[in-house]
């Protein structure tokens, strides 16, 4: 059974769901791209996953600050406004009848390719953009058991070839890493920086609670995690210690704590490391606080 940060509780409303392509709306079982697409064909295209609660969507200008960010990256022209991408979320939200408790996922790719090509001179359209807005709880228990990570062998990469902070299609390398964690009995993978250093996870960020301090890694191969970053204002705004350092497997395995951030599932602590326990292998008081220190940042944040 799949057990992980992305475990979501079961909405038979997602059945229904009317999904956005490029302004106009379409069924779950009809909503289709072209295979000449590029994100289909190379995996070009660029992402964000926010979260709608109480009809506000949480740190919107931060995500999309991100998304901006990574389009210019790649070289692609969303050819919106970030308030005309903002509005279409909303019109996809209205269209659906959604109001909190959802999980919005922006998917921008390069267009459509006149043949199978990586080259971006042969794209014979606009930028395709794909807003799937679903009815997701994150199930609290997967949160309260907490998850195994084994420390996979493929590291995250240097920035100089594909940078680990591009939130792009291509995630071969991080499902590679899952995979492997699966196959040797974890939930999901630990993954080391080219320095052996730890980095990250493959679809989260990592930290530990070490001497009664917050560690997490230096961000220098890991993605620019919007929840990450909250966290690590969250310890600043509770006067909590929080390095942004590196550090081993050496000083990870004897952590008092360690949990993992996302925007779906928050803050979800790991009770095991390659095979071994950390801590007292649940939820810790630490992890606990930050999770809900995190919560009032996003109350403050749909109150605004």
């Amino acid at each position: 059974m799949t057990h992980g940060t992305h475990n979501a509780l079961p909405d038979s409303r997602n059945a229904d769901i009317k999904i956005c392509i490029n302004g106009s709306f379409y069924n779950r079982n009809e909503a289709k791209i072209s295979v000449f697409d590029s994100g289909y064909l190379v995996g070009d295209g660029v992402w964000e996953g926010v979260r709608l609660y109480k009809g506000k969507l949480a740190f919107i200008e931060e995500h999309l600050e991100r998304l901006w960010i990574a389009a210019k990256a790649t070289g692609i022209s969303i050819g919106l406004t970030k308030k005309e991408l903002t509005d279409q979320i909303h019109s996809t939200l209205n269209v659906n009848n959604m109001q909190d408790n959802v999980h919005i996922r922006v998917m921008i790719t390069r267009g459509i390719k006149k043949t199978p090509s990586q080259d971006p001179r042969l794209t014979i359209s606009g930028p395709n953009i794909v807003i799937i807005a679903e009815h997701k709880i994150a199930s609290i228990e997967s949160k309260n058991k907490g998850i195994k990570l084994f420390t996979s062998t493929f590291r995250r990469g240097s920035p100089d070839y594909l940078d680990p902070k591009l939130n792009c299609h291509s995630k071969l390398h991080e499902v590679q890493a899952l995979i492997q964690a699966i196959e040797a009995g974890a939930d999901e993978a630990l993954m080391l920086d080219i320095n052996g250093f730890v980095s990250t996870c493959n679809a989260t960020n990592f930290f530990i609670v070490k001497n009664n301090e917050i560690w997490t890694s230096t961000g220098d191969y890991c993605m620019n995690g919007i929840t990450r970053g909250k966290v690590i204002e969250a310890c600043s705004k509770n006067n909590i210690i929080c390095h942004q350092k590196n550090f081993s497997l050496y000083d990870t395995y004897s952590a008092q704590e360690a949990f993992v951030t996302g925007t779906f599932g928050g803050l979800t602590p790991v009770t095991h490391i390659d095979g071994k326990q950390i801590g007292e292998g649940k939820l810790g008081s630490m992890t606990s606080n930050l999770s809900t220190f995190y919560e009032s940042l996003i109350t403050e944040n749909i109150n605004d």
